[in-house]
């Protein structure tokens, strides 16, 4: 259950943080192209995305504010990450582009499910599966892109994760879209006793 007023909890600062990582994140792959340092800011990510649940649960801070800002982060790195990914030729841009379009497609519905009435869609755990893909792919492109002994063994590992994780987002985004159709063309009950 999500509580609506709390803003400063500590689940909520961990993912202030986590926030405040992607620019450092971004820099590191484009400006030094630290590889390793991006790596290490991506897995204190990560920790910190998984810690802010699991406080926010033990102390029963969950709240409005924390149930946006944790996707929020994630698709913040995914972007970030990209980008970067793309700048370096590591990635070709038309998976950027299927990814954003993804995205877009599910944020042009949730103002159209609202002037219907509805909220914005249950999260989907493909979704979240397919986000965590993708988020586990980064770190292997990154290994790839080394000259460490592990950057052979990284590449099939991480274009099979990249390529599951998009299929899987893709599809995701898909539901998502389809869901909203439904809500929008379905008609609502009038209200009765108002």
């Amino acid at each position: 259950m999500v509580e609506g007023e709390r803003i400063w909890t500590v689940p909520n600062a961990l993912s202030v943080l986590r926030l405040a990582g992607v620019p450092l994140f971004l820099w590191l792959l484009l400006g030094p192209q630290e590889d390793g340092w991006a790596i290490v800011v991506f897995v204190v990510s990560g920790i910190t995305d998984w810690l802010d649940g699991k406080i926010a649960r033990w102390l029963n801070q969950m709240s409005k504010f924390g149930a946006m800002l944790d996707p929020l982060a994630d698709r913040l790195y995914t972007l970030a990450a990209m980008v970067a990914f793309v700048v370096r030729d590591i990635v070709p841009l038309w998976v950027v582009l299927l990814v954003i379009g993804r995205d877009l497609a599910v944020l042009i519905c949730l103002p159209l499910l609202r002037r219907a009435g509805y909220g914005p869609p249950e999260v989907l755990y493909l979704g979240k599966g397919a986000t965590f893909v993708l988020l586990y792919a980064f770190p292997f492109l990154l290994l790839a892109q080394t000259d460490w002994a592990v950057a052979g063994v990284a590449k099939p590992i991480a274009y099979a994760f990249l390529v599951w994780g998009i299929v899987l987002y893709v599809w995701a985004g898909l539901i998502y879209v389809m869901q909203a159709v439904t809500a929008i063309r379905r008609p609502r009950p009038l209200l009765e006793g108002i």
